[in-house]
């Protein structure tokens, strides 16, 4: 049976214009774009070597460290706020449910795009479900990657299911169906989280003689997994922050008077993950007695981490929080988010490999950087492209049970 869907301030199925509108925005888009397509095409037809700096002796570089270790664990927003919501019962989340499983469904699934350009050889990215290596990290990594993917796709499926269902009457089933099991999928994505997250650490537990001895530690999956709950919980704070500046207009009554609180209360949660994420790691310092390093180079860089992008922004959420400070919040949002992109810098290029002379020393191409910046702006593109068409940050007026 047909449902006569009618999708606010939208009078047909694709609206493109606010993308061929000549604004600077789009001019930069387009330019990003267009340079990061032949930077692709180069790659795949002359090889790695002509667009990256990586060697045998740094074989992970920009895009493993940023793509990679930042992408994932900027995406873990996902299963922040749906076991906040559903596992938890805080229903006054609702809001940000959508918006955050969105945007990390499309961070993994670039995070699958990006490594496509470290791996080269795209058809072989299946053969681990094929030849699995059970003993390896990687593996598990991969395994927990490509299935947290496919719950991600299912879950944010409901949206493109509503949007469509106009047209395609099939997709409510579908969409009933998922919401039916939306708990089985939120206890599985986080179970799947909190696996990679953490083994996403545990790939540096090899290279002991390579990182810097104020970064290496044995609890490094744990770090690992604690931090990215912090860079969850941020990025639903700066994501809505972002979108209430630019696609305020396609919120809801609902949404935006969610807003505030969802705010306030991940900023209070935050703040003491990243309290917790401090003690763990200065603990860490002291009991392996990595005091005289402090004294060095790296020491500087460690302590600009540790209180600048841990303990400012710790105290930071908790005094926005309390006084109920939008701006405050925000701003630490923003400092936090930076210190996760500060932190997997200093473990993946940074300080790896930091007993080598600076000649010797890895440093990105422009070409590494580039596409970097292409695989996030193709991330804001797909993202503006669900928000306008698909009930985002609205309820659709015939699904009002979507959350």
């Amino acid at each position: 049976m047909a449902h006569n869907i009618v999708i606010p301030t939208r009078d047909k199925l694709f609206n493109l214009g606010e993308f061929f509108t000549l604004t600077k925005g789009n001019i930069l888009t387009a330019f990003i774009l267009v340079g990061g397509l032949i930077i692709t095409f180069i790659r795949f037809t002359q090889g790695i070597g002509s667009v990256a700096n990586l060697s045998d002796v740094q074989p992970w570089g920009m895009w493993i460290g940023f793509d990679l270790l930042c992408g994932v664990s900027l995406a873990a927003g996902g299963y922040f706020t749906t076991v906040a919501c559903y596992v938890m019962g805080m229903k006054h989340f609702h809001s940000a449910v959508r918006p955050a499983v969105t945007t990390a469904f499309l961070g993994y699934a670039f995070v699958v795009v990006a490594l496509l350009y470290d791996l080269g050889h795209w058809w072989r990215l299946p053969y681990m479900f094929f030849f699995p290596g059970t003993t390896s990290v990687l593996f598990e990594v991969g395994l927990c990657v490509a299935t947290y993917v496919t719950v991600l796709f299912v879950e944010f499926s409901v949206a493109p299911c509503e949007w469509l269902a106009e047209k395609f009457p099939f997709l409510i089933k579908w969409r009933a169906l998922v919401n039916r099991f939306t708990i089985i999928l939120t206890i599985f994505g986080v179970t799947l989280s909190t696996l990679h997250q953490s083994s996403l650490g545990s790939l540096f537990l090899i290279a002991p003689g390579k990182l810097h001895p104020l970064w290496y530690s044995p609890f490094i999956p744990m770090f690992f997994f604690v931090s990215s709950m912090a860079a969850g919980g941020s990025m639903v704070i700066f994501e809505g922050m972002l979108a209430h500046k630019g696609v305020h207009h396609y919120m809801d009554a609902t949404h935006l008077k969610e807003a505030d609180e969802v705010t306030f209360s991940f900023s209070k949660a935050v703040s003491f993950i990243l309290f917790a994420y401090f003690m763990i790691k200065f603990t860490d310092m002291l009991v392996q007695a990595n005091i005289p390093y402090l004294c060095s180079g790296y020491g500087a860089i460690w302590l600009l981490e540790m209180f600048g992008f841990i303990l400012l922004p710790a105290f930071l959420y908790a005094k926005g929080s309390r006084e109920r400070n939008l701006k405050l919040c925000r701003f630490a949002a923003v400092n936090t988010v930076l210190g996760i992109v500060f932190n997997r810098f200093n473990v993946s290029m940074i300080a790896y490999n930091y007993a080598l002379p600076s000649a010797e020393r890895y440093f990105p191409s422009i070409w590494e950087i580039w596409i970097s910046c292409f695989v996030v702006t193709m991330i804001v593109t797909a993202y503006r492209f669900i928000v306008y068409h698909m009930p985002v940050l609205y309820e659709h007026p015939h699904f009002k049970d979507a959350h």
